[in-house]
């Protein structure tokens, strides 16, 4: 190794210690007081939630909370090359206080975020300021030596590490100790990038958070399984006991007819009248069939369309309000359409109303969502119970990672939140 690149591998390490040391004096000037701010708030925010004036601040608080966390998920992957991912669940910023207020406080994020403002004030605040000190301090004994002892004369001394220096000899007995004491300089950089992976600890889903997101995936995955199953099964018996036996029958009609073509054709006549009336009834039946499976005007045109022409069936006026101005997935449309369905029906059978209203529009903010709404003016009540039609809407969503949320006071209305993730 020459000595230029020996002096250049040498003035890298100094500029990474100098950088570290700068880098980690920032963050302790803005760890300690950010983080008691943050945390303070968000106590008091949430505290005030019973009485109604959290419901109004708790959402701006938690986005605050949020994105100074998200800052620091900057500075760790700039400057210390850590990565530490951001998982919110998106905010429905357009929903009411309350919706808002509990979407957030429902989100493990925003509990992985209080939980770290403690952390981060304290041995994050120790670990940030760590790497300052390594560099800056050794250098204030190096500058005790040169004479900065002088001013703390008159006072009675300075006491720089175990050392009082009170003149001269004891300033550069400082001096020796910081010249030994640099040599721990080199360790700033990995202090701050110490700061940075603490951070990541407590900031990142836990082992126990992923074996309950997979635990939900596998019963999402068998929910799917076993309503696809049941599916089959159900087109199967339609097929069998509808189609299948009109066709049967029309076949046993047109052999008669065969029969009487010459010996009675007016029979003959009826016969053929009856087979023409069961195909026709055969072929209604594989429509409605077909029409259960996937609706052919939703591949064509879209949930929009399909929604609407699913609500001119309906017994109930029903008003349609869609702001899509993309396709979603082909399996999320089917979801969604199938969801609509279900909600509908459970309203005209169940609710006693005489009016629903249809709202469908993406939420862009955060993940893309596609949002729908049922309302219904009819008594109240609905719940989400197992064998009830909400929870098999419930199950199919899942599947697609979408929610379902039901507001149903005694005396109504009745309101069937969905959200389904989309692209």
């Amino acid at each position: 190794m020459t000595i230029e690149t020996r002096n250049g591998s040498w003035g890298k390490r100094v500029r990474a210690m100098g950088l570290a040391a700068v880098q980690g004096l920032a963050l302790a000037l803005v760890t300690l007081p950010g983080a008691l701010l943050g945390f303070t708030l968000a106590l008091v925010s949430i505290a005030l939630v019973p009485i109604g004036v959290g419901l109004i601040t708790t959402p701006w608080v938690l986005t605050g909370v949020r994105a100074f966390a998200d800052w620091r998920r900057v500075l760790a992957a700039e400057w210390g090359g850590v990565r530490i991912p951001s998982a919110y669940r998106p905010a429905p910023k357009d929903a009411n206080p309350w919706t808002r207020t509990f979407g957030m406080l429902r989100d493990p994020a925003t509990w992985r975020d209080l939980r770290w403002l403690p952390v981060d004030m304290t041995a994050g605040f120790v670990t940030a300021l760590l790497s300052a000190v390594l560099v800056l301090y050794p250098l204030e004994g190096l500058a005790l030596a040169v004479g900065l002892w002088r001013p703390f004369q008159e006072v009675g001394g300075y006491w720089y590490g175990f050392v009082h220096v009170t003149d001269q000899v004891s300033a550069l007995l400082a001096g020796a100790l910081g010249v030994a004491l640099l040599s721990l300089a080199s360790l700033a950089p990995r202090a701050l990038i110490l700061h940075f992976r603490l951070t990541r600890v407590v900031l990142v889903a836990g082992q126990g958070e992923l074996a309950e997101r997979v635990r939900v995936l596998t019963e999402t995955r068998k929910d799917a399984v076993d309503t696809s199953a049941a599916e089959l099964r159900r087109i199967e018996r339609d097929l069998h006991d509808g189609a299948q036996a009109r066709l049967v029958a029309m076949g046993m009609d047109l052999g008669t007819i065969e029969m009487l073509l010459d010996k009675d054709p007016a029979q003959a006549k009826r016969l053929l009248a009856q087979a023409r009336q069961s195909s026709a009834d055969a072929l209604t039946e594989l429509r409605d069939l077909v029409r259960g499976i996937h609706p052919p005007v939703l591949a064509e045109r879209g949930l929009g369309d399909a929604v609407r022409a699913l609500a001119l069936r309906m017994p109930v006026p029903t008003e349609v309000s869609v702001d899509l101005p993309d396709r979603a997935d082909a399996p999320v449309e089917s979801a969604a359409y199938f969801a609509v369905s279900e909600a509908l029906t459970n309203a005209v059978k169940h609710s006693g109303a005489d009016r629903i209203w249809i709202d469908l529009h993406h939420v862009r903010e955060g993940a893309a969502m596609l949002r729908i709404t049922v309302t219904d003016n009819g008594r109240g009540g609905a719940v989400i119970a197992a064998g009830s039609g909400l929870a098999g809407v419930e199950r199919r969503l899942g599947t697609f990672d979408g929610v379902l949320a039901v507001s149903s006071p005694a005396g109504g209305p009745t309101m069937v939140t969905m959200e389904i993730p989309c692209a």
